[in-house]
């Protein structure tokens, strides 16, 4: 790449937070995830440091895999009957975190007590020495009462739990403080409230260089663009100093592109009995790519062709 003659200089960076816990810092993991740290745009090495390389984290679920699309319940077969075994499969398939979603303690689904939300907590603990991400079920009054015992089973681990939101960031903020856990700040696509959230947190004891942003996005042919315009504009104010917004982002891409009609079951006229399932794959891999260009420092995904995409782009676009 042809470096231009004036390169644009920052004023500030990108805080760097470290997931994980290894045996010396207290934890059980073999492992840590450090996101964050760049002074350029994401990938222009000429502007200044880049960071740490973005990382890929795979879902897993405590529980209703049946409702997964069938090219993603194919590829782990038989894992799916447990997230202890589903989160062994995933660092097969080259995950560097886990994010662990109590999808079964919605009021609506299973309804799961906090003690079993704390046991799969401990079971994807026990199975993987990977840094593990937990992400209470959506529903602020179940994940107030579950929260606190999941953050209590992975005491010491150094997790990232969520999702902190308006209307819930207390609880979200209090179990991160007692336990040594960071945190995820969720907004809206709007950069205000990202802000707000984030003062909310800070302002309730939390240490905003220990946040990692999770702005709600869409997938490719849902607003991407929009998306990518808005992510760019927190990137570009926080590299000027704006310290609400001098941290990591994190974005949920396998939910948002696996939930596109497209990728379950494409309606165009190319697609055959041949190509039909490298649709999705190739869905949540393009939303990927295009998020990691805007910024983001953290991939929440699903398949495992898609990771390896992704991760031979970052390869490409990574200094050498």
């Amino acid at each position: 790449m042809e470096i231009p003659d004036v390169a644009e200089k920052w004023a500030a960076g990108i805080n760097t937070v470290t997931i994980g816990a290894t045996a010396d810092e207290g934890g059980t993991r073999t492992s840590k995830v450090l996101l964050g740290g760049a002074t350029a745009l994401p990938f222009l090495s000429f502007e200044g440091s880049v960071g740490n390389r973005p990382a890929i984290a795979v879902e897993v679920w405590d529980g209703g895999a049946e409702a997964w699309p069938d090219q993603l319940k194919d590829v782990y077969g038989d894992a799916l009957a447990s997230p202890g075994a589903w989160a062994k499969k995933a660092v097969e398939f080259g995950a560097e975190m886990i994010c662990l979603r109590l999808m079964d303690a919605h009021p609506d689904v299973s309804d799961r007590s906090a003690d079993q939300c704390a046991e799969a907590v401990r079971e994807v603990l026990q199975a993987v020495g990977v840094p593990l991400i937990i992400w209470g079920c959506g529903v602020d009054e179940k994940d107030n009462d579950i929260l606190p015992a999941v953050s209590s089973a992975a005491r010491g681990e150094n997790c990232l739990i969520g999702t902190a939101r308006e209307k819930n960031y207390r609880t979200v903020v209090a179990v991160c403080v007692a336990d040594k856990h960071k945190l995820i700040a969720e907004s809206p696509l709007d950069i205000n409230i990202a802000k707000q959230v984030n003062i909310l947190c800070s302002d309730a004891g939390f240490p905003i260089e220990d946040v990692v942003i999770f702005p709600t996005t869409g997938a490719l042919g849902y607003g991407i663009e929009y998306v990518y315009s808005i992510q760019e504009r927190g990137r570009l104010a926080g590299l000027s100093g704006d310290k609400l917004l001098g941290q990591p982002v994190l974005c949920d891409v396998g939910f948002e592109a696996w939930r596109a009609k497209e990728a379950k079951n494409p309606p165009f006229d190319t697609v055959t009995d041949d190509n039909r399932d490298q649709w999705g794959i190739m869905w949540e891999a393009a939303t990927a790519a295009v998020l990691l260009q805007s910024g983001v420092e953290l991939l929440v995904m699903r398949h495992p062709k898609a990771i390896e995409y992704v991760r031979g782009t970052i390869d490409r676009l990574m200094p050498a």
